[in-house]
């Protein structure tokens, strides 16, 4: 099944953390890419939803972030880890994007897109976005790649 729905953490994995809010470099233009790659992005954080809608509002407003970032789907969870059903009941449909690996639910491995994580010192060098856009590429071009039909044999 191709991946259509990416659930995004935000803090380590977008942003520094809640409190300073430091966007992580290329933030804009990897929310921009991933955007076109899935149909739908949903935030699935621990930042509760109305911390994390006053974050976006701020980045936004800053020129980090799309707009449409503010917008966003949330995704109410609670419990230790993040459960990717709850983004979609198709097991397979969402990815996760998270640095943390103790989020990624038991049996759910193989969806997760480790993002390295955002930490301090907070380097203006950063380059962990455009990692990442590599490692979804790469996961939906494989994805597309076995949805292709088997040429048969004769078949120019």
């Amino acid at each position: 099944m191709k991946p259509t729905i990416l659930a995004l953490d935000l803090e380590g994995t977008l942003i520094s953390n809640a409190i300073s809010q430091i966007p992580r470099p290329g933030l804009y233009r990897f929310l921009e890419e991933i955007q076109a790659l899935f149909d739908q992005l949903t935030m699935f954080t621990t930042v509760p939803e109305d911390r994390f809608r006053s974050i976006a509002a701020l980045l936004a407003r800053e020129g980090s972030a799309p707009a449409w970032f503010v917008e966003l789907p949330y995704i109410k969870w609670s419990g230790k880890t993040k459960d990717l059903r709850l983004a979609s009941p198709n097991l397979g449909e969402a990815l996760l994007l998270d640095d943390h690996g103790p989020y990624v639910h038991p049996g759910q491995e193989q969806l997760w897109v480790q993002a390295p994580l955002f930490g301090s010192p907070y380097s203006s060098d950063d380059d962990g976005l455009n990692l990442v856009l590599h490692r979804l590429l790469d996961r939906t071009r494989n994805a597309d790649a076995d949805l292709r039909p088997l040429a048969r044999s004769g078949d120019a």
